[in-house]
């Protein structure tokens, strides 16, 4: 894999260490990590709770973390317009690592089981630019965290919240970075779907490879976004995602293409291909169409699913040749894409390395004309460049 050189760069290595002093240095230019280490096997994941069955999900308790896995993140992306109709695309992860299967004995106040970290992008489609940046911290002194009622996920003032005390929306989520932000309401809209089996959703054959997973594919979003010095009343559609888990990446599978798409019917698709070092789609890739009512409409496995490759970039800061552009066909449903980035450059190159950008598409389904937008994610890249 071309994806990074270094698996965990000084930062890094120095808050999983968990020691009692305040967190290291920022890591040096260049210092990248495969995005896949951290969602691998681990040779001590047995001390963690493990996504091996189905389970009754209960909110809003489910929307909180989940300390006794070693993985989860909270997953935001969205596709805003001015009244202009000037287009952002946005991410804006919340991850949380489990670095000890229990709470440190240590007196110091530095001392954490949990490590934080959290990512912003920001698309300006009409400047041609795009902008990303991350924060780490310890939860520890109310640094980062998460808490149920009222729900909060934060990272020091990067933050997701409910706005009240009564269910899950509306949201608030803020991030001033440097030289770019947003700060979004996010209101109900379609409602929740489980992914997967149930909401178990197998990465691999392996006992526990697999994910506790949930969508919100549909919701409506109004706020602001600032570039440079200036900032821009938008509203828009967002996608969110909530998974966790132990163990996700079996052997063999090297990374993913991940599909994301609000379709101007009002159906949505996600459609996620694992990709093997052998260059082929490991069979627990997956994806799920829900209609505009909010029901899945279908789901769909590998065997049904056709992604092709129809444009690369090669990003001039890393060198790392990525697919970008893509046709991507469920013949069952009558679905027939062609996906194409808003920007070639999408490329976070941050502490972890990874694709990720707003997109259009436009094609078929079920043998008629359409359009929409999303967003995609292609993470572990491999020198084929896919």
């Amino acid at each position: 894999m071309t994806v990074g050189h270094r698996l965990l760069p000084p930062l890094l290595a120095a808050l999983l260490a968990g020691c009692g002093a305040p967190p290291a240095d920022e890591p040096e230019a260049g210092d990248t990590a495969n995005v896949t280490t951290f969602l691998g096997s681990a040779e001590d994941d047995a001390r963690y709770a493990r996504a091996d069955a189905p389970r009754e999900f209960r909110f809003p308790e489910d929307h909180g973390a989940h300390p006794d896995y070693r993985t989860e993140w909270w997953y935001l992306t969205g596709n805003l317009e001015t009244d202009a109709g000037r287009h952002f695309g946005f991410q804006m992860t919340f991850f949380r690592f489990a670095i000890a299967a229990e709470p440190p004995e240590r007196a110091s106040a530095w001392a954490t089981d949990q490590l934080w970290m959290a990512h912003v992008a920001v698309t300006d489609t009409e400047s041609g630019t795009f902008h990303a940046d991350e924060k780490f911290e310890r939860e520890a002194l109310g640094l980062a965290g998460a808490r149920t009622a009222p729900f909060r996920v934060w990272l020091d003032d990067w933050q997701l919240a409910s706005l009240g005390d009564a269910g899950w929306f509306p949201l608030r989520l803020v991030a001033d970075a440097d030289g770019f932000g947003l700060e979004l309401e996010i209101a109900a809209g379609k409602p929740l779907v489980l992914q997967g089996e149930d909401g178990l959703d197998p990465k691999g054959p392996e006992p526990g490879n697999a994910s506790y997973y949930y969508s919100f594919t549909r919701l409506p979003a109004a706020g602001s976004v600032r570039v440079g010095g200036d900032e821009h009343a938008v509203e828009g559609l967002v996608w969110t995602d909530r998974e966790w888990s132990t163990s996700v990446l079996g052997p063999g599978v090297e990374g993913w293409n991940w599909f994301a798409i609000q379709l101007d019917d009002g159906y949505d698709l996600m459609y996620y291909r694992l990709r093997q070092t052998d260059g082929g789609t490991a069979p627990y890739s997956g994806g799920i169409l829900v209609g505009p009512d909010g029901e899945v409409a279908a789901r769909f496995g590998a065997d049904e699913a056709r992604l092709e490759g129809t444009g690369h970039w090669t990003s001039p800061q890393t060198g790392v040749r990525y697919t970008v552009a893509w046709r991507l066909q469920v013949p069952r449903l009558g679905i027939d894409l062609a996906v194409t980035p808003r920007l070639a450059n999408q490329e976070l190159d941050l502490t972890v390395r990874y694709w990720e950008g707003a997109l259009t598409v436009e094609g078929e389904r079920d043998g008629n004309p359409v359009t929409g937008a999303g967003y995609a994610e292609h993470a572990g890249v491999s020198a084929r460049g896919e």
